[in-house]
């Protein structure tokens, strides 16, 4: 057994000395890891702890609080953190793939990089969290609250984000540049969400709200928006080549500069809607 000091990210001063079970020439990640499951089991504060670089692989932390720690570069691959308070943690770079993180609070949370494929993330809270080129492939978020959040330059190509995302919260969410590829988000609500030059083309769309949604100069090549709610939105300069705009709701939309050369828009509400430099040419309607 040895004593192993935990310091505090904000002032540097130890914040608690746990007893592990290791070696002196152990790494600093295998103990650090043992010194969070030891305060973990024995309620001792990590709150706003230094934790870079733990190996927490498969470690059961349901309920641990973890608010505003520092987790960068941690491997918590498979934990279980169901429950737990991680709101304002720093978690750039962190593994969490598989990681139960059902009803976590991530509100605020850093996970800028961070690698999530196959993590539970249903009912967590991720207001406002930071997930610019986080690695979301299969992560469930249902019933999720990802308002405000920043998902841009993360990759869903090729995602069913239908189930995934069910009634997930997005409204607000920062998609820029996300590339949402061939992704099914059937029903999905991104009111007032930004997704300017993300890359939603053949993506399936339909009965979407994208009321108030910024997509600028995003990529909506062959998608399906079938009965969307694109109402007020801006799409200026988005390609809508081949797209499928049946029955969609363009009411006030700005579709300046948008090409949407050979859509099909039978039944769509264009009225009010900005044309202006719209390139219309072999359109269906």
């Amino acid at each position: 057994m040895m004593e192993f000091k935990i310091r505090n990210r904000w002032s540097g001063k130890t914040q608690f000395t746990a007893e592990i079970d290791a070696e002196e020439t152990e790494s600093e990640s295998i103990k650090i890891g043992l010194a969070v499951k030891w305060a973990h089991e024995v309620g001792a504060n990590l709150t706003g702890a230094d934790l870079a670089g733990a190996d927490l692989a498969g470690a059961a932390l349901t309920g641990a609080h973890l608010d505003g720690a520092n987790l960068s570069d941690a491997d918590l691959g498979g934990a279980n953190l169901r429950r737990a308070n991680l709101a304002w943690a720093y978690l750039s770079g962190v593994n969490l793939s598989g990681a139960n993180l059902s009803n976590a609070d991530l509100s605020d949370a850093n996970l800028y990089t961070a690698v999530l494929t196959g993590a539970d993330l249903s009912g967590a809270d991720l207001a406002a969290a930071n997930l610019t080129g986080a690695d979301l492939a299969g992560v469930n978020f249902a019933n999720a609250n990802l308002s405000g959040a920043n998902l841009s330059v993360a990759d869903f190509s090729g995602a069913d984000l239908a189930v995934a995302w069910a009634r997930a919260d997005l409204t607000g969410a920062d998609l820029s540049w996300v590339n949402l590829s061939g992704a099914n988000l059937t029903g999905a609500d991104l009111s007032g969400a930004s997704g300017s030059w993300a890359n939603l083309a053949w993506a399936n769309l339909s009965g979407t709200n994208f009321s108030d949604t910024k997509l600028v100069g995003a990529d909506l090549t062959g998608v399906i928006f079938n009965g969307a709610n694109l109402t007020r939105a801006n799409l200026n300069g988005a390609k809508f080549f081949e797209a499928n705009l049946t029955d969609a709701n363009l009411t006030g939309a700005d579709l300046t500069g948008a090409n949407l050369l050979g859509a099909n828009l039978t039944g769509a509400d264009l009225s009010g809607a900005r044309l202006s430099g719209a390139r219309l040419s072999g359109t269906i309607s």
